[in-house]
């Protein structure tokens, strides 16, 4: 669904475009130094473990990845399940996040 930005107008706690993609950098570098030490430790770690916690690793770049996309198409910061903005407290402890906290809780569910 757009947003239609006249109605959503400024958001004033959106954090800038340049501190937004050194979050997701960082949380994306961080990802894959996971990756390498858990391959590293691959040989000596129970590989369904190994694996669950691969597949865990990959969702979250995958969101990392989307959330590169919504910077781009200046989506980033609102939240798709009610279109309110993300908390900026929220973006800064999970950069990657798509929903505030109430919409979260309910896409878990």
């Amino acid at each position: 669904m757009p947003l239609d930005t006249a109605q959503t107008g400024p958001r004033p706690g959106r954090l800038a475009s340049h501190e937004t993609r050194q979050r997701l950098e960082h949380a994306r570098n961080s990802r894959l130094a996971q990756l390498r030490a858990l391959d590293e430790s691959a040989q000596s770690t129970d590989a369904h473990l190994v694996s669950a916690q691969t597949e865990a690793i990959q969702r979250v770049l995958t969101e990392i990845d989307e959330a590169f996309a919504r910077v781009e198409d200046d989506t980033y910061g609102i939240c798709q399940g009610c279109a309110k903005p993300v908390p900026a407290e929220r973006l800064e402890i999970l950069p990657y996040t798509r929903y505030c906290v109430a919409c979260q809780g309910r896409a878990a569910a």
